[in-house]
């Protein structure tokens, strides 16, 4: 007879341990600073004694073992990351280029995994970097190539990302994928090639250039992206439409991707034991298949990179395949859980991607919600196939919303089509190709010429789904609770139908949907200067209207903050429309995200110096001056008349409130800034001030200093960057003045309001604070000084 304590303990390997497991990853990985590694072994032994034991207390211990998994393999990876002592210092590396290079036209960018041995750094020994090759000779680099063995000198720093609303976590990724540094070629010309290319990722490169050479046209990267997970070649406008369309799950290596393969090797390892009877005396039939089916999933997993969806669907497909072989019967929401226990034991950090929660959280919503098929026949499957579109997309919004601040209202309908023609014809003819030609060069061009003719059949109507200005909604970053109140509002509107009051879940929905702006009020003013490393971007708020002043740096082919901070950045905060823009001046830090921003948020009025090489559609003239929401706003300089001499002629904007005022100099110097102090002195007064040209030797004057009087001193810069800036001689000028100086290299985005309330600063590393940020890991605090009280 069973003891009543055996009985009330959960299987370890079923959906409340895969919960409880979860959740102690989660839980870790949320904390702002992770525990000491004594704590976490102890917590970790802990964990196990409680699990090993048939107790109610064992989901506590399946807990104690994911945070303290969790911790372990985190604090090890970043412990990884390159020291202090080689920052910014030149180093020569050997090593392997491991997965596909990205080629620019300036600049490729290819992971390198350095060699393990006494020649190499010790702290870079066997680890993983980020590199990137500058250079305008294209020959030299034509032979970075996947799996090929190189010698560089290199210059390194440790992982560091930009910080704002709405933005990426570089930082976390670097995390996640274990990225010991990032850095760049230094002295190409030394560069030497070790041996040629080799390994699983040569062969997809090689598979990827005959893909290009059968299919001339553009549907040719989509083949490429859907036979060998290569999206190296999908540029910003194929990810816009993908996104919009709802279709990036598809255009990715997918479970179904490896179901196939899974279900070709099994039927293949089938029809061989058919062939040949006597092989029945070895092995029954039924294992050969499934072994089949285990060996094409995890090879076919392997050669398109190991992404979280592929390793999911093989890992249930091996736990399918093992039940059967043990003649065990297993329920689908257990062979999940194994799977999902089997990828966090294998790799705690995973849960740091969007794929992981995505590819889990669609197949256990469909596992709840349609349990098993309640029609046959051809209209039962086109039921049974609408209803899943429906709970995937109720489903995982709310976590579309959280993990990529937009939401898809075209993705239901462009799903229904996409889903069974791409899966169905395309991938398997771009994976029948794939197959043909590894047996011999040149077979495959029949099957991908095939694929790509498919493929363009519906991708034009996908298209125009795509580019209407419905299909994409932008949502503001919410708070915290909001995605728990959004899941639990899904769960309560998939319940049965009949249910008293399911259409009241809807109110749950809006914290994620309409989250608190924290808008000004009338007179009121709210900034923002957004983090885009070594430039200049931002957001100036009055209760109903918006400006611009400066749009970050770009360089061409390569980095456009524009891009990849402002208008994110913009999107997070929840900005509709700007109502007008300044280009302080045409250097390339402060104009080159023009393009960009103007592409998302076109700016009806755009104010710049005369003579600029970013022009404006009207010059900014000192004393031209409009008023939005009882807020004022006033240019001081350039005079009419003024030459344009670059940074002297950067636009100076005043904004005055009933509740103090800010001053923005763009990137003026000392002739400027005494010029200002000799002609409009009592304009300068100001509460808030972004200080002049990120802080430079040549600006900050102290009569300037002294004229603004600024409580609140902000600096736009990028962590170590090559001018070293902010000055440290100017940042005391202004502590010495009374001055709070923040920087966003140390604080990411910098956002201010001026208001009733008084002055008020939020810091956006600190606001949203977590265990792998860069700056707290420096020991570097945020501010460079404080006023005195």
């Amino acid at each position: 007879m069973r003891s009543l304590r055996g009985a009330s303990a959960p299987p370890l390997f079923g959906p409340a341990g895969a919960i409880a497991l979860l959740a102690g990853v989660g839980v870790c990985l949320l904390l702002p600073a992770f525990p000491p590694r004594w704590l976490l072994l102890a917590l970790f032994v802990s964990g196990v004694a409680l699990a090993w034991r048939k107790t109610a207390l064992r989901m506590l211990g399946v807990f104690l073992i994911g945070l303290a998994f969790a911790g372990l393999q985190a604090t090890a990876a970043l412990d990884a990351q390159l020291p202090e002592r080689l920052q910014g210092r030149p180093v020569t590396l050997s090593g392997q280029i491991r997965d596909l290079p990205v080629a620019e036209p300036t600049r490729p960018r290819f992971e390198f995994v350095v060699d393990d041995d006494a020649g190499q750094p010790e702290a870079l020994r066997g680890e993983i970097v980020r590199l990137s090759w500058y250079d305008d000779d294209p020959r030299p680099r034509a032979a970075l190539q996947a799996g090929s063995r190189w010698r560089f000198p290199v210059r390194l720093r440790a992982p560091r990302g930009l910080r704002n609303p709405g933005g990426s976590d570089a930082e976390k990724y670097a995390l996640a994928a274990r990225i010991a540094a990032t850095g760049h070629v230094v002295k190409p010309l030394r560069a030497r090639r070790l041996d040629g290319p080799s390994g699983i990722d040569a062969w997809r490169e090689r598979m990827s250039a005959r893909i290009a050479a059968a299919v001339s046209g553009e549907s040719s990267r989509y083949v490429r992206a859907l036979a060998l997970g290569d999206t190296r070649f999908l540029d910003q406008t194929d990810w816009t439409r993908l996104r919009a369309a709802g279709l990036t799950h598809l255009i990715a290596i997918s479970g179904f991707h490896v179901g196939l393969v899974a279900g070709f090797c099994a039927l293949l390892a089938a029809a061989l034991w058919w062939l040949f009877p006597a092989l029945c005396r070895w092995q029954p039939r039924q294992f050969a298949a499934g072994g089949g089916a285990i060996l094409g999933a995890f090879g076919y997993a392997l050669l398109t990179g190991m992404a979280v969806p592929t390793l999911r669907t093989a890992v249930m497909i091996a736990a399918l395949v093992a039940t059967r072989w043990l003649r065990r019967r297993q329920r689908l929401p257990d062979t999940l859980a194994l799977g999902c226990i089997v990828l966090l034991l294998l790799d705690p950090l995973a849960v740091l991607g969007a794929g992981f929660w995505l590819s889990f959280a669609g197949v256990a919503w469909l596992l709840w919600c349609l349990p098993e098929g309640d029609g046959a026949g051809l209209r039962g499957l086109l039921q049974g196939f609408v209803s899943a579109q429906a709970v995937a997309s109720l489903g995982l919004l709310p976590l579309c919303v959280v993990l990529f601040g937009q939401a898809s209202t075209a993705g239901p309908l462009a799903n229904l089509a996409a889903v069974p023609w791409w899966s169905l014809v395309v991938v398997p003819l771009s994976l029948l190709g794939g197959l043909a030609d590894s047996l011999h060069a040149g077979w495959g061009a029949w099957f991908w010429q095939a694929a790509a003719w498919c493929f363009d059949l519906l991708w034009p109507a996908l298209v125009r789904i795509a580019d209407s200005p419905l299909a994409m909604l932008w949502l503001p970053e919410p708070r915290w609770y909001a995605l728990p109140l959004a899941l639990l509002s899904a769960f309560w509107l998939l319940l049965p139908r009949g249910l008293p009051g399911r259409w009241l879940a809807l109110l749950l929905w809006l914290p994620l949907l309409h989250p608190p702006l924290e808008l000004p009020g009338p007179g009121e003013l709210d900034l923002t200067t957004i983090d885009v490393g070594q430039g200049l971007s931002v957001l100036v708020r009055t209760r109903n209207h918006a400006l611009l002043f400066d749009m970050g740096p770009a360089v061409p082919d390569g980095f456009d903050a524009g891009e990849r901070a402002v208008v994110p950045a913009l999107h997070g905060l929840g900005l509709r429309h700007l109502d007008a823009g300044i280009v302080s001046h045409g250097d390339m830090d402060h104009a080159g995200g023009r393009n960009a921003v103007a592409t998302e948020f076109p700016m009806p009025e755009v104010l710049a110096p005369a003579g600029s090489p970013s022009p404006g559609s009207r010059d900014c003239i000192a004393g031209q001056s409009w008023v939005w929401d009882d807020v004022r706003f006033t240019l001081l300089h350039p005079g009419k008349g003024f030459p344009y001499l670059g940074n002297e002629a950067s636009c100076v904007l005043h904004v005055e409130t009933a509740f103090g005022s800010v001053l923005l100099p763009g990137d003026i110097g000392g002739y400027a800034e005494r010029k200002l102090v000799h002609e409009r002195a009592s304009r300068l007064r100001s509460d808030v001030v972004l200080v002049p040209h990120h802080g430079s030797d040549g600006s900050s004057d102290p009569a300037f200093i002294a004229a603004v009087g600024a409580r609140l001193a902000l600096v736009s810069s990028g962590a170590d960057n090559r001018f070293r800036h902010p000055r440290p001689q100017v940042v005391r000028r202004w502590c010495d003045a009374g001055a709070e100086v923040l920087d966003t290299a140390r604080s990411g985005a910098l956002r201010v309001w001026l208001g009733r309330e008084g002055l008020r600063v939020r810091e956006y590393r600190s606001f949203r604070m977590r265990a792998w940020d860069a700056v707290r890991r420096r020991g570097q605090s945020a501010g460079l000084c404080y006023a005195p009280e």
